[in-house]
């Protein structure tokens, strides 16, 4: 048996460290400590496998939208490892550009796989207008036109995520 389990929580290095998220606000990325790192022990989504997993670049069904339509993220994960492995494949969205404060990145979706060693298997996501879609200074829930970022890995940690962009138009 190989564990498939993921953190559904970031754990802190340190107490100093309380309430850490993976989807915080951009405004307090620039934080640091004055003794120790100001990164997580371990990042929301990271588990850990007796195998390893490998992502390729995702690719776009389109590059650019409008408003209302749908785009489809596809991304090949290959089991690189001697065994076989269940892996939980995360998909992420941000908002590039919007007229308030979001997240830096958002959890929108995921797909449990289950891959034999060497064998790859290509997974797909739907980001769909409501996946889009926020509340605005109004409390309207809404859509503005600009640069959408998908990343797509095995965990929140920035650098276990590929990354590929979009534009939604009026």
């Amino acid at each position: 048996m190989n564990p498939g389990g993921k953190l559904p929580l970031t754990i802190p290095r340190h107490v100093g460290q309380l309430q850490m998220t993976y989807n915080r606000k951009n405004t307090l990325s620039s934080f640091s400590y004055a003794f120790g790192e100001s990164t997580p022990l371990y990042e929301f989504g990271y588990g850990l496998s007796y195998t390893e997993f490998t992502y390729g670049v995702p690719e776009l069904s389109r590059e650019e939208i409008r408003m209302g339509e749908s785009v489809t993220v596809k991304i090949t994960v290959t089991n690189s490892g001697d065994r076989a492995g269940d892996e939980v494949v995360q998909c992420y969205l941000r908002d590039d550009y919007s007229s308030v404060t979001r997240s830096v990145k958002e959890l929108k979706d995921f797909r449990r796989i289950s891959l034999q060693p060497g064998e790859s298997r290509e997974v797909l996501f739907t980001i769909t207008p409501d996946m889009m879609a926020f509340y605005d200074r109004s409390m309207k829930r809404v859509i503005e036109p600009g640069s959408f970022t998908v990343l797509v890995g095995s965990s929140s940690r920035n650098e276990d995520l590929q990354r590929v962009t979009y534009v939604v138009k009026k």
